[in-house]
């Protein structure tokens, strides 16, 4: 019997229990069958840009051991499996010819989890941006959201048969902020008019590609994948307070209210004294209806006013208290708290957990185990707030944990594991954490009724 039977019978009969990985961060083969070389590939060649100068290949070699990762799927009695396609496999150059070998590797992977009875929930894009795009201004460049609208309209008259979830984009805040505006990650730019520029396009590519799957899959449920790190004030003081309102503004504000309120939050705009790149239609394009909202949560930020800073005059930091192996602090109430302000504020329609999980420094033990009782409570922690938030009224359909495998964790490289199973990445063995075998007993129960 699982420990967690009472929380396991928290959650709806039909709720999805799944796991999620990436394209770049697993699959491997980069130069292989005809794929086209990504941002993430350029980047990595930077001196100083990523952990060792690490990049994704080989990842977990999942394009060749794509069965092993579907039995540890079928062992952790996942109903649901989140991953992404990736575009440079499909169209090396970002558009023109579609790649016969990188389309039917997806659509052999794809009809492997329907016999396997776990649902297929593929992202078309988690920032592995086809570079020959990047080199003709990648996403600050309205042809960017074209293409993409395009490489969409393949994968939905391949597999739109036989998937029915699809999200767009995967955390584009991190796309536009990480890659244009900090540079920290791929391509690595630090450009403010580029990155907004950049957060407008891949939101009006979001919309295009919804529109171009609708046209060719109507049955298609269409969402979006969106990460958040609501502020908590640094202090009770009421100018702390109001520098978290100017903060989530810019966070999670700025990518949520062009989907659901069809407008930018203009305080952002005048504090960045940038122009935004806005044609006639695109923000209704953006506004289209949407099927399911996926959210991403790791962790909240500490958030202080600073008077003389620039911008919209705050300061970011971890909140206080114990950290995961990334440094970061952990509050899984902030968590339930977005998802009732998902359902309150933005009417957002059915929701999905798409990414929550914790990095920790995992080794195998003498008996042959990996003992993580720290991802273990990180996880139970977290689902008792998604069962609060199902309880105030919230319609929560799932959870993915992030993530299946340890994996290349962008310009971290291989040092920092995220997953459920272990990766000996020397022979690429996956081995079940003992957080995956307790996470396993909890879904038995729940999937049991």
């Amino acid at each position: 019997m699982s420990r967690y039977l009472d929380l396991a019978r928290r959650f709806p009969k039909g709720f999805a229990w799944g796991f999620g990985t990436s394209s770049y961060q697993i699959e491997g083969a980069t130069k292989e069958d005809g794929r086209g070389e990504s941002i993430w590939d350029r980047f990595a060649t930077i001196p100083g840009k990523t952990h060792r100068g690490e990049n994704g290949e080989p990842g977990t070699d999942s394009y060749h051991r794509w069965r092993e990762d579907i039995a540890v799927l079928k062992e952790l009695g996942a109903t649901a499996y989140r991953f992404s396609i990736a575009w440079p496999r499909i169209l090396p150059d970002g558009t023109g010819a579609v790649n016969p070998k990188g389309l039917a590797w997806y659509e052999r992977f794809v009809d492997a989890l329907l016999e396997a009875g776990i649902e297929p929930f593929p992202t078309l894009y988690h920032w592995d941006l086809p570079q020959r795009l990047e080199d003709r201004g990648g996403w600050p460049a309205r042809d960017t959201a074209l293409a993409f609208s395009d490489y969409a309209g393949v994968m939905l008259g391949a597999l739109g048969d036989r998937v029915t979830h699809w999200s767009t984009l995967n955390e584009p805040l991190c796309s536009a902020w990480l890659g244009y505006l900090h540079g920290s990650m791929a391509p690595g730019i630090q450009d403010a008019q580029a990155a907004f520029s950049a957060s407008h396009h891949l939101l009006l590519g979001h919309g295009l590609a919804v529109q171009a799957a609708r046209s060719i899959a109507p049955k298609a449920q269409m969402g979006i994948v969106l990460n958040v790190g609501p502020g908590m004030p640094a202090s009770d003081s009421d100018e702390d307070r109001e520098a978290v309102r100017r903060h989530d503004a810019s966070d999670s504000g700025w990518f949520h209210d062009p989907i659901y309120f069809g407008r930018y939050p203009q305080e952002v705009i005048d504090a960045a004294g940038i122009t935004m790149p806005i044609q006639a239609n695109d923000l209704a394009t953006i506004s289209a209806r949407l099927d399911w909202h996926g959210l991403n949560y790791y962790f909240p930020a500490k958030i202080g006013n600073d008077p003389h800073g620039a911008g919209l005059k705050t300061t970011w930091d971890h909140i206080d208290g114990p950290k995961t192996d990334m440094g970061w602090g952990m509050n899984a109430g902030v968590m339930r708290d977005f998802l009732i302000k998902l359902k309150n504020h933005w009417k957002a329609p059915k929701i999905y957990i798409t990414e929550n999980g914790s990095a920790w420094p995992d080794s195998i033990a003498s008996d042959g185990k990996i003992h993580d009782p720290q991802r273990e409570a990180y996880l139970i922690d977290h689902l008792t707030a998604a069962a609060e938030a199902i309880e105030a009224g919230v319609d929560l359909r799932g959870y993915f944990g992030w993530s299946l495998l340890d994996n290349y964790e962008w310009a971290y490289g291989y040092d920092k594991r995220f997953g459920y199973a272990y990766v000996d990445y020397a022979t690429q063995k996956r081995t079940i954490k003992e957080s995956g075998r307790a996470f396993a007993d909890l879904i038995k129960v729940a999937r049991a009724g």
